[in-house]
Order: structure tokens, then C-alpha cells, then sequence
């Protein structure tokens, strides 16, 4: 059954064991509930900025493997010029669990290695020497420039069921597409769904960019969904329109190839 629950905290009544267990255990139940249907991956939080020698990650909630991590303060990176790709992520780990606790930690760790089992990714950059890392984007294409740019597209940000791509990419896209002025209903209707809330689910962008593209349903890699909404922001840009109406689609089209 559904219960509600609230310790009386009076003057004059004793001060019971299960009183505090109550108040101490409610936000954690309450936030596995909220996030039960999760994937692993950033849930609030957790962005990056850039410094001329760090990187700021702010504070944050992930989900690892059924349980919910926080950070409460910001932490910060010391990074230099490798010209070769490295790569920010959470490395999850016992920290000491014993008979009374079990002590779980995510560290965060920047290096060339690509993400094992036990991490996350939260962001990618290739820095050369004598240049500045920047995270202040041309437009939407250049979050992913291969050198000096701060790239967050590959982060793992939660979604039902599996990840999707950070709200800030999104949005940048949905900012874009209308300024493009596109002659496409389905643009319009995208965009502004993004822009209103939080998280887009990776299965509607997938469906968005098939429908939109003429092109049969595929899943892919954050970064070939960035390339995927990059080529519709080129063809809204030139007034290109689909080749049948939304949600009729033909057969045949074009294919993008990862």
C-alpha cells in the first residue's frame, strides 16, 4: 500500500530511533524512485568549463550500476598539451566498505585511455602545444572540432532505458535549427520541445533524425547523432526540404553513413 509517513518532532515526546531512521533514509528512497527507469550516466549536473590550466567539473548526480553518486563541490583538473585525445571520466570504485558501510566512490580521472567498464565519460579534447582549449563554440558543428575545443557530445548523460546527449547540446542544436528559418513544421515542433525541457530521450532523437532525413531508424554513437543533426542543420539552412511529408515517408533516401 501507499504510505505517507512524517515524524512528529514535539516538545515532550521522546525522541525514537525509527524517527530519525525515517528522516534520514526518505531523500534516498525518494531520488532511487525518481530514477529507477535510468540509465547509468549524468542525471543533474556534473558540466565542465574551462580554464586556461583546468577543468572545472561542477557539481552533480550520476547513476552507476544502481546507485546514485554526488558531488558536491566543484573539482578541479590540472590538464597540459599532449596533441593526443584525452578523455575526463568518472571511475567508479570501493572506497572502504566495511561491516557498518558500504563506501562507494567515483574518482574522476583525465587520461589518454579510453572508458573501461567501470567509468563514465564526461568529455574529450585534443590540445596542441602553444594553444588554449576553448569551450566557446562557432555553432553547432564546432563542439566537435578535433583539436583545442572542449568536446562534450560523447558525455554519458542519463535517459530511459539508455543514454542520450547532454541538454546543452541539444539545445544549442534546437537554437540553431530556428534560426535557420526552416520550412519544416517537424523542425519547429522539435525545437521547441527541446528548448522546454531538460532531457530529449535518445530514442526521439533517433526518430527525428529519420523521419527528417528520409532514412531508415539507426542507433549509433552520440557522435554520429551529432553528425546526423549537423546535416539537418545544413539543409535547413539551404531550404532544403524533405522529400514527402512528415510522418509519410518513402522508401528509399539518403544514408548516413557512421
Amino acid at each position: 500500500m501507499f504510505t505517507y509517513i512524517q515524524p512528529r518532532f514535539e516538545k515532550g515526546r521522546v525522541l525514537k530511533t525509527e524517527m530519525l531512521e525515517q528522516v534520514r533514509d526518505y531523500p534516498r528512497v525518494l531520488a532511487n524512485i525518481e530514477y529507477d527507469e535510468y540509465s547509468d550516466g549524468i542525471l543533474s549536473g556534473a558540466h565542465v568549463t574551462v580554464d586556461p590550466a583546468e577543468l572545472i567539473v561542477a557539481p552533480g548526480l550520476v547513476k552507476f550500476r544502481g546507485h546514485l553518486y554526488m558531488l558536491e563541490q566543484s573539482q578541479r583538473l590540472f590538464y597540459e598539451a599532449t596533441e593526443n585525445e584525452q578523455i575526463l571520466r568518472i571511475r567508479f570504485e570501493d572506497n572502504g566498505s566495511d561491516r557498518d558501510f558500504e563506501r562507494l566512490a567515483g574518482m574522476l580521472i583525465l587520461d589518454e585511455q579510453q572508458p573501461s567498464a567501470d567509468e563514465l565519460e564526461l568529455g574529450r579534447f585534443k590540445l596542441k602545444q602553444g594553444a588554449v582549449l576553448r569551450s566557446d563554440y562557432i555553432d553547432f558543428a564546432d563542439m566537435v572540432t578535433e583539436f583545442n575545443t572542449w568536446n562534450p557530445v560523447s558525455a554519458c548523460y542519463a535517459g530511459i532505458g539508455q543514454c542520450t546527449l547532454r541538454p546543452e547540446v541539444i539545445h544549442r542544436f534546437a537554437r540553431e535549427l530556428l534560426q535557420t528559418g526552416t520550412q519544416e513544421a517537424a523542425d519547429y515542433a522539435f525545437a521547441f520541445m527541446a528548448l522546454n525541457t531538460q532531457r530529449v530521450e535518445r530514442t526521439v532523437l533517433e526518430h527525428y533524425i529519420a523521419a527528417r532525413n528520409q532514412t531508415e531508424l539507426v542507433s549509433g554513437s552520440n557522435m554520429k547523432l551529432h553528425r546526423q543533426l549537423t546535416v539537418i542543420l545544413q539543409d535547413a539552412a539551404r531550404g532544403k526540404r524533405s522529400s514527402s511529408r512528415w510522418g509519410n515517408r518513402s522508401p528509399g533516401g539518403r544514408m548516413i553513413v557512421d
